[in-house]
Parts: C-alpha cells; sequence; structure tokens
C-alpha cells in the first residue's frame, strides 16, 4: 500500500510516559522510570504500522498513553489535529470512541456474564447517540456477519465460543463504535497459528471495507511483515528504526532490528543460509538505562562513541530512519530472512 498524501490521523511527537519510584518510608518520589522515552511516529488513514519489540520495551505503555489509561509525563499525541494530552477528560470521553484498542486475551477482555449481544451493546450504553436504541438488535447482527460469527449465537456467553470466536467478539465490539483508528495490542498472540491467520485476513479485510487504521503491537515479526505497511523497532522505550516494511525486512540498519531478524524461525533451514545472531546479556533495567546507546551493552559493533553519546534517530534514505552511530556497518551483517 502506497503511503496517504493526506496529514496522518495519529502523531505521537517526543512522547515520554514515566512512572515514579516512591521511597518505602515516606513515600516520597526519589525517581522516575521511563517506560517510553521520546518516542516518535506516525499513522496515515487506512495504513497500518507494526510497533515491535522485546517485552518490556514499552509497546504496551505507548498503546495505554494514547488512549489515556496512562498519563503522558511530557511530548504530544495529535489525533486528526487535537493534542490529547492537553484536553479534558469529556473531551477524552468522547474521542475515545474513534480510537479503540483489542487486547491480548479476549478472556480477560469479555465479562463471562455478558452474552454477545450484550457485549457489543455496551459501548452504545456508554456512549448513547452513535447507534439509535431501535437498530440496536438489527446492527448487533451486521457486526457479528462482519467479523464472521453467525447471527444466531447473539444470546451465547463467550465461554460457548472458541480463543478465535471470542477474539472476533472483541473485534465487532472495538467496530461498535465507528472508530477511525485500532490499536491492537498483541491481538492474536494468544491465539493457534492458524486462527491467527483467520483473524489477520479478517482485519486486513475489514481495513480495505471500512478504511481503519491500525496500530499493531507485536513481538511476533512474522505477523507484523504479513500485515503492515510501515514498521518501528523498540528496544527499552526508544525508536532505534523505522521505514516500510520492506526496507526493514530487507534491508535492516539496526544491530537490534538485525538480532531480532534472525531469530524468525524459516521453513526448510537447510535451503536458506543465514547468520544467527545471538544477543550476549539481559535487557537493561529501564530503571537504570545504559548511557549513550541503550543497546550497547549487547551490541557487537559497540565503540566508545556509544558510551559517551546517544545516537540520534537520523533518516538514512527514503523515510527509512535509524538511530545507531555504525548503521552503514551493520548493513554488512543484514541476515537473510
Amino acid at each position: 500500500m502506497e503511503q496517504q498524501i493526506e496529514k496522518p490521523i495519529l502523531e505521537v511527537v517526543d512522547l515520554v510516559t514515566a512512572f515514579p519510584v516512591k521511597s518505602s518510608i515516606l513515600r516520597r518520589t526519589v525517581r522516575e522510570i521511563q517506560a517510553v522515552s521520546k518516542v516518535n511516529f506516525s499513522i496515515y488513514p487506512g495504513e497500518t504500522l507494526g510497533l515491535v519489540g522485546e517485552s518490556g520495551c514499552g509497546k504496551s505503555t505507548v498503546a495505554r498513553t494514547i488512549i489515556g489509561l496512562e498519563k503522558a509525563t511530557s511530548g504530544h499525541i495529535y489525533f486528526n489535529g487535537k493534542d490529547l494530552t492537553n484536553i479534558s477528560n469529556r473531551e477524552m470521553r468522547n474521542l475515545r470512541k474513534d480510537i479503540q484498542l483489542i487486547f491480548q486475551d479476549p478472556d480477560a477482555s469479555l465479562n463471562p456474564r455478558m452474552t454477545v449481544k450484550e457485549l457489543i451493546q455496551e459501548p452504545w450504553i456508554v456512549n448513547p447517540g452513535v447507534v439509535d436504541k431501535e437498530d440496536w438488535d438489527t446492527e448487533v447482527i451486521k457486526l457479528m456477519e462482519l467479523v464472521g460469527l453467525n447471527p444466531s449465537s447473539a444470546d451465547n456467553y463467550p465461554h460457548q465460543f472458541s480463543g478465535g470466536q471470542r477474539q472476533r467478539i472483541c473485534i465487532a465490539r472495538a467496530l461498535a463504535l465507528k472508530p477511525k483508528l485500532i490499536i491492537c495490542d498483541e491481538a492474536v498472540s494468544a491465539l493457534d497459528v492458524s486462527v491467527q491467520a483467520q483473524i489477520l485476513n479478517l482485519l486486513q479485510d475489514l481495513q480495505k471495507e471500512l478504511g481503519l487504521a491500525y496500530l499493531f503491537i507485536s513481538h511476533d515479526l512474522s505477523v507484523i511483515r504479513h500485515l503492515c505497511d510501515r514498521v518501528s523497532v523498540m528496544y527499552l522505550g526508544k525508536i532505534v528504526e523505522n521505514g516500510s516494511s520492506e526496507q526493514i525486512f530487507t534491508n535492516s540498519s539496526h544491530p537490534y532490528t538485525q538480532a531480532l531478524l534472525s531469530a524468525v524461525p524459516v521453513p526448510n533451514t537447510w535451503e536458506v543460509e543465514r547468520d544467527q545472531i545471538i544477543l550476549e546479556g539481559d535487557i537493561p533495567s529501564p530503571a537504570n538505562p545504559p548511557s549513550g546507546c541503550r543497546f550497547r551493552t549487547r551490541c557487537w559493533l559497540a565503540k566508545d562513541i556509544c558510551e559517551q553519546e546517544e545516537p540520534k534517530l537520523l533518516e538514512l534514505e527514503n523515510n527509512h530512519y535509524c538511530a545507531c552511530h555504525f548503521a552503514i556497518d551493520a548493513r554488512k551483517k543484514v541476515p537473510t530472512v
């Protein structure tokens, strides 16, 4: 899909989300942990941006900050030109129907005491005026058919459905408010591989039919490559590489991105020659990140400058950005995927 010429529907600018660490005695704030540190990206209408990285890198915190479940410490989040970090709670409630979130675990997302019909209708109770009450039953049928569920099961409870069907219920509920942007936070990681493919195909079909934009958060690069137009790679709260899906998967420039790509399972690996990159050590604590480049403690290209100076996210070519002092050298060891 070609990038839209129009303005982005979502623009995140220098976003910082920090959590206070309090002393055990007087409960005073002694320091802050930056879970998200100076993050920048944008999403255009009808586009899918993939946000990838290891567990704990800050992906879900970005999502929760966008929809207001966490408060931004600094920076800006523009949705259709309106700054979400500088609006009242009432304005945020009104805008929230345009931004919906699909969580990883459908079991935890669905109230087991409510039928499918009640679950889909609940957003209309919270946001009156989206759908006239006399049309609720008709709209429930349309939404269930749209996501591939049999409307005759509208009076069933979540436990009577499979995992994939429960995630379809979550998607139908998200679509009930006619959103413009859907954030999928590991939305298929809890499902079997065959079911994952069905849900991904459904999301693509819905995007084409409804013109939706997606922020798709995942640690699974195979899923990201299948679904996303552009990809942002996060490490320890920061974006380290950003580009089109083609650029990231065929011409990655950051050592961390290359390490992630080298770990992707490939069928018939005896026919594919590629270097396996094994990262040494553990991810540093976000409470005490390394100086300079945060990836330097695990990077095979690290030199003195990496400890002394934090690399900036600079454009290499054609909207392909990388935060590495040795991005060109890193390309010499791009694994074949």
